[in-house]
């Protein structure tokens, strides 16, 4: 289709995570345990490359908003990322970015965290595509 975006295609790509920080102090740590990027590093998303980069930032009480910005700046820009998964509560700090994001890899998704629970009014994909879908039924008629 002609204007559209070209995916590359790749062997394998990762998985990046920004998410917040769960536990409120150390000793509440061992009952939580950072549920969201723990249980995803678990699972064998995380990834530390040659250069000690890594594919997620835990987003805790001291993480400014620039820090959370360049995360998301240097996982957009990585070849080797294909997919973005953000705490919504992250991803409204600096909703700027994400809604100003328009490329198609990698794909942004927003993700609800335990202690704040998902909001589709913010959600930056659900938004374009009930305006892709209004446009849609508008030219129909």
């Amino acid at each position: 289709m002609a204007g559209r975006a070209s995916i590359p295609a790749r062997n394998s790509a990762l998985i990046a995570m920004i998410a917040d920080e769960l536990c409120p102090s150390v000793s509440y740590f061992v009952s939580c345990v950072l549920d969201t990027v723990v249980g995803f590093l678990m699972a064998g998303v995380g990834n530390v490359d040659i250069r000690r980069k890594t594919n997620y930032r835990i987003v805790d009480s001291k993480t400014t908003v620039r820090q959370i910005e360049d995360a998301f700046k240097e996982f957009s820009s990585r070849d080797d990322i294909a997919i973005i998964l953000i705490s919504q509560y992250v991803a409204n700090m600096i909703r700027f970015l994400v809604d100003s994001y328009n490329k198609p890899v990698p794909a942004i998704l927003e993700i609800p965290s335990k202690d704040h629970p998902y909001d589709p009014a913010h959600d930056s994909v659900l938004s374009r595509v009930k305006y892709l879908f209004s446009a849609e039924s508008v030219s129909q008629r």
